[in-house]
């Protein structure tokens, strides 16, 4: 008798621990640090190439010290907060990182207002090559971030609904990732003066 009981009890323990929602909510926590990382790369890349605009403006706009000054320090900063997958896991940190982010991109757009003082620049063959580059890696962030948010959305839900929650505060206790959010900034529309 004790021989069909144990096989029977694995068999129901197996099927209830698939059917609580444990592996899927392991499974959506490990794509949120996985799309978390690419977000991380795609800054990465953009703090990389950022040094060599620098210099390249340089050459060129040696009076407009204050901008690229600017653009340096707040690249300094994106590069002491430590990013790492907890990042996300902690809302504070998450917030001064974005904030950071975001001050870089101000700075950024600054230095592009300076760029188009000085024609020589633009038409070096250099500097376009850079500023392809630098545009395409904002493009990378942003699809980054969209992904991020959406693995953030898979696993926010992923906890919340039945019986999924059950497990989580059972046995998980895993809690809710924050999002990418617009910058206050991005509320109001840009606008194009000729």
């Amino acid at each position: 008798m004790k021989r069909i009981v144990v096989p029977i009890l694995l068999i129901f323990a197996t099927a209830l621990v698939s059917g609580c929602g444990y592996n899927a909510m392991q499974k959506n926590e490990e794509a949120v640090f996985a799309a978390w990382g690419d977000v991380e790369a795609a800054y990465q890349r953009r703090a990389d190439l950022i040094p060599n605009l620098v210099e390249v403006v340089k050459g060129y706009a040696k009076h407009e010290a204050d901008t690229l000054k600017a653009v340096t320090e707040a690249r300094a900063r994106v590069g002491s907060i430590q990013a790492s997958p907890q990042l996300v896991n902690d809302p504070a940190a998450f917030a001064k990182f974005n904030q950071a982010q975001g001050e870089l991109s101000g700075a950024l757009s600054r230095l592009m207002v300076v760029v188009e003082k000085y024609p020589d620049l633009k038409a070096n063959q250099n500097f376009r090559d850079l500023q392809n580059q630098l545009e395409g890696t904002e493009n990378r962030i942003n699809v980054a971030r969209v992904r991020y948010n959406k693995s953030v959305q898979d696993f926010n839900v992923s906890i919340r609904t039945f019986p999924n929650s059950v497990t989580n505060s059972l046995m998980l206790h895993l809690e809710r990732k924050e999002p990418f959010k617009a910058d206050e900034g991005a509320k109001t529309a840009p606008k194009v003066q000729f």
